[in-house]
């Protein structure tokens, strides 16, 4: 069937398409000179995620040989902060799924790397890597911007690349063979959550700052658009876009200021400290009385340890985040005592667990079959949330329907979650992260 209809106006300069503005922020060079204006919102590009995702076709004959799972998470880079929980997330699936047993009755083999960001080549290193190891899927990457480096390649070797927290809507119609897959839901359930922080709050000026990549241009357009429709004017509403390798980004900090907001929504990555610092020298930081935001590329510890000691008092956010439950927290600390995020562990650990059981189903390892079953083992049959449990059911001839740790995934034909949930976070007078709510928002 056609897939549902979510067209988007990202608010972006020139004509050039998303996949274009990723290229311009893969390049790692500072492309403006320090403190130049990036960008405004001067023109419209439409995108449409109405389409028929393609589908993975199985192979002529199944393979039996032991299942390998590669990973591409960020253990440096602008996202280093999110690689700890992610990381874990996927240690803890493989462990429990080789204590019942493994998949096809052996062991899962876990080949580890890292995916860098987009100023290095270190993705396709660590692909060409684990391709030639022979893994049948890759979770990861963790940026949007990095697996769009690596998509291609993995697709076309007839690999499953399983992303727990890549959010960019171009995902949806991308020509992936049906390889690919996330369990971290769409921006425009993100867009949706972000919005009903700001306008709950009261905000009615709102100044959106955003890095020039697929996940930032893309979630500020669905805000703009999901602000827009809780009422606050477009010409009350301004859209900065910045080049996240700048040295400076006074001027876009400024230009912000000069706008006089009543909330500024931040979305981006590492370099989302310099922005706040500079926020709070002229005024309008959080910790200033202004209404800030963060989302799922800034909102984590990391963020507080970069900048002054109580700086980012008052500051909220969003992030796909699940209550998983001190059980869970507890498996995730014993495979990682150092743990203080959980941001994406769950989506790391169901993205394993759905590899897995879709192996089961398909009773095949090769990458195109599990491919073939994923969608299937998340929807429209017997509720089951353990590997053991589901898989029992499989070799029973159940159809299954897995939910995780995540909660209720429902994969649809684009191989993503069709709900979406939030916390809603907030930081301390000790810029400590506390979750206060968890927001559950639906596709249209």
């Amino acid at each position: 069937m056609t897939h549902r209809t979510l067209a988007r106006a990202f608010a972006i300069v020139g004509i050039a398409s998303l996949a274009l503005t990723a290229c311009s922020s893969d390049s790692g060079e500072d492309t403006s000179a320090a403190g130049e204006e990036t960008t405004t919102e001067e023109s419209a590009e439409v995108v449409s995620t109405d389409c028929e995702p393609p589908q993975a076709t199985p192979g002529a004959a199944p393979v039996t040989t032991p299942l390998k799972i590669g990973t591409l998470l960020p253990e440096t880079g602008t996202l280093a902060f999110l690689g700890p929980p992610e990381v874990a997330g996927v240690q803890v699936a493989v462990t429990e799924v080789n204590d019942a047993g493994g998949v096809l009755d052996q062991p899962v083999q876990l080949i580890t790397g890292d995916s860098g960001d987009t100023t290095t080549d270190t993705a396709n290193v660590t692909v060409d890597r684990q391709l030639a190891d022979g893994v049948s899927a890759i979770i990861g990457a963790a940026s949007s911007a990095v697996s769009l480096k690596v998509i291609d390649k993995i697709s076309s070797a007839g690999v499953v690349q399983f992303s727990p927290a890549n959010t960019s809507d171009q995902f949806v119609c991308y020509p992936d063979k049906g390889m690919y897959f996330r369990t971290a839901p769409t921006d425009v359930l993100q867009a949706q959550a972000l919005s009903q922080l700001i306008t709950q709050d009261g905000a009615q000026r709102v100044v959106i700052m955003a890095l020039n990549d697929p996940y930032g241009t893309g979630l500020a357009a669905n805000t703009v658009e999901d602000l827009e429709a809780a009422g606050i004017p477009s010409d009350q509403i301004k859209t900065i876009v910045y080049d996240p390798n700048a040295q400076s980004f006074n001027a876009e900090v400024d230009q912000a200021n000069e706008f006089s907001p009543d909330a500024v929504a931040v979305i981006g990555f590492e370099e989302s400290a310099k922005i706040l610092s500079r926020m709070h020298e002229v005024g309008i930081g959080p910790s200033d009385g202004m209404l800030v935001y963060g989302t799922d590329g800034n909102m984590g510890n990391a963020l507080g340890e970069g900048v002054a000691p109580g700086l980012l008092a008052g500051m909220k956010g969003t992030t796909p985040l699940t209550d998983i439950g001190p059980d869970f927290e507890n498996r995730l600390k014993a495979a990682d005592p150092a743990l203080i995020d959980f941001n994406y562990a769950g989506e790391s650990y169901d993205a394993v667990v759905i590899t897995a059981l879709a192996a089961e189903q398909a009773q095949s390892t090769a990458g195109v079959d599990i491919a073939a079953n994923i969608i299937g083992v998340t929807r429209d049959g017997v509720k089951c949330t353990t590997f053991a449990d589901c898989r029992d059911r499989i070799r029973a001839g159940e159809d299954i329907d897995y939910d995780g740790v995540t909660g209720e995934l429902a994969f649809g034909p684009a191989g993503e979650p069709s709900v979406g949930s939030y916390g809603s976070l907030e930081f301390g007078p000790d810029n400590t992260l506390q979750t206060t709510d968890y927001i559950i928002v639906n596709e249209a």
